[in-house]
């Protein structure tokens, strides 16, 4: 008895898996996904925590697609935290993930033209309101 879900034999009797390569590309892909942090999930004073090749930021949320940021080229640049939008993450090219503030793998691209190294980690610290000596603005 021949099981149909675990593969198709063409014309030329070789066995079809495409389907199933399809379907574990998007597992990989999910899971990939699964460390993202994205605009909707945050609330205003949430703290993204982005560790890059170079540099460590830290991102406050504002609400929309603005951040007062500290760290990395910011703090190089300007005296204190700054207030800038985000304009999501790239994979190293000009296509752009807007939807997305961090995620491993991708460069943080700031409102400002200002585009990290290669992002290694991220971490959110959700604010619960009490925080408020924690904000820099």
């Amino acid at each position: 008895m021949s099981d149909e879900r675990s593969s198709e034999t063409t014309q030329s009797g070789i066995h079809d898996r495409s389907r199933f390569a399809r379907t574990l590309t998007a597992i990989v892909e999910h899971a990939r996904w699964a460390n993202a942090i994205r605009k909707q999930d945050l609330r205003f004073g949430d703290r993204v925590i982005v560790r890059t090749r170079n540099s460590v930021y830290e991102l406050w949320a504002q609400g929309g697609d603005a951040f007062t940021v500290t760290g990395g080229w910011f703090d190089k640049n300007h005296d204190g935290p700054v207030t800038v939008s985000v304009n999501g993450c790239t994979y190293g090219g000009s296509m752009i993930r807007h939807d997305v503030v961090a995620a491993a793998g991708l460069f943080l691209e700031f409102g400002n033209s200002v585009s990290t190294t290669r992002i290694r980690d991220v971490e959110l610290i959700r604010w619960d309101g009490e925080q408020a000596e924690e904000l820099p603005c």
